[in-house]
C-alpha cells in the first residue's frame, strides 16, 4: 500500500512538471522542433555539464544538468502532444539517461583526482555510486525483458539526479555527502530489485 502511494505521488509530481512546461512544448511544436532533436540536445548538454564539472565548475555543471533534465521531460511531452511516440525514441531516451549519469560520474572522478592530494576516498564513492546506478537500471531493464514488472526501489533515476543536482549546486562538502548517500542507496536499491525479481520468480514457480 505504501509503495502505491509513493508511486502515485511521483506520477503527480511528473504531471505537475509537465503542466508547467506545456507552453514550452507548444513553442517547440510551433517551431517544428522534433522530440528526437530535443533528446539529442539534452544528451549534448549533459556532456557539456560533465566537462564543466571535471574542470571544477560544479555550479555551472549543476545548472547544465538541470537544463538537460528538462529536455528529458520535454522530449516525451512533445512526442505525446504530436503523437510521435516511437520505439526508437523511447530507446534513445533511456540510453541518453544512462549516458548522462555515466558522463557526470566520470567527470566527478576527474574532479576528485585533480585535488591535491588525490581524494581516493571520494573517487571510491563516485565509482560505487556509478556502479549502483547502472546496476539499478540494468536490473529493471533485464527484468522487464523477461516480462516482469520491476519499478520497486528506494532510489530511482529522478531521485538520483535531484540529489546530484543539489550536491553540485551547494559545493564540494555537500556534494561529497551526497555522493556517499548515492553510493549506499543506489546499491541498496539494486539489491531491492534483485530480491523483488527473486520473489516474483518464486511465485511463478
Amino acid at each position: 500500500m505504501k509503495r502505491e502511494i509513493i508511486l502515485a505521488e511521483k506520477v503527480e509530481i511528473k504531471n505537475r512538471l509537465r503542466g508547467l512546461l506545456d507552453p514550452v512544448v507548444a513553442l517547440l511544436s510551433y517551431l517544428g522542433i522534433t522530440p528526437l532533436w530535443v533528446t539529442i540536445f539534452g544528451i549534448l548538454l549533459s556532456f557539456l555539464g560533465a566537462f564543466l564539472v571535471a574542470g571544477g565548475r560544479l555550479r555551472a555543471g549543476g545548472l547544465t544538468l538541470l537544463f538537460s533534465g528538462l529536455c528529458d521531460v520535454l522530449d516525451g511531452s512533445l512526442a505525446r502532444s504530436e503523437e510521435k511516440v516511437s520505439t526508437f525514441g523511447a530507446f534513445l531516451d533511456s540510453t541518453g539517461d544512462r549516458l548522462t549519469e555515466l558522463a557526470y560520474f566520470i567527470a566527478l572522478v576527474f574532479y576528485f583526482a585533480a585535488q591535491d592530494p588525490i581524494n581516493k576516498v571520494m573517487i571510491f564513492f563516485v565509482l560505487a555510486a556509478l556502479s549502483g546506478s547502472l546496476l539499478t537500471s540494468y536490473a529493471r531493464a533485464r527484468a522487464e525483458g523477461l516480462g516482469l514488472e520491476c519499478t520497486v526501489g528506494f532510489l530511482e533515476r529522478p531521485e538520483r539526479v535531484v540529489m546530484l543536482l543539489v550536491g553540485l549546486m551547494l559545493g564540494r562538502f555537500v556534494l561529497s555527502v551526497v555522493l556517499v548517500f548515492l553510493a549506499i542507496l543506489s546499491i541498496f536499491t539494486f539489491i531491492q530489485r534483485v530480491l523483488h525479481v527473486r520473489k516474483l520468480t518464486r511465485e511463478d514457480a
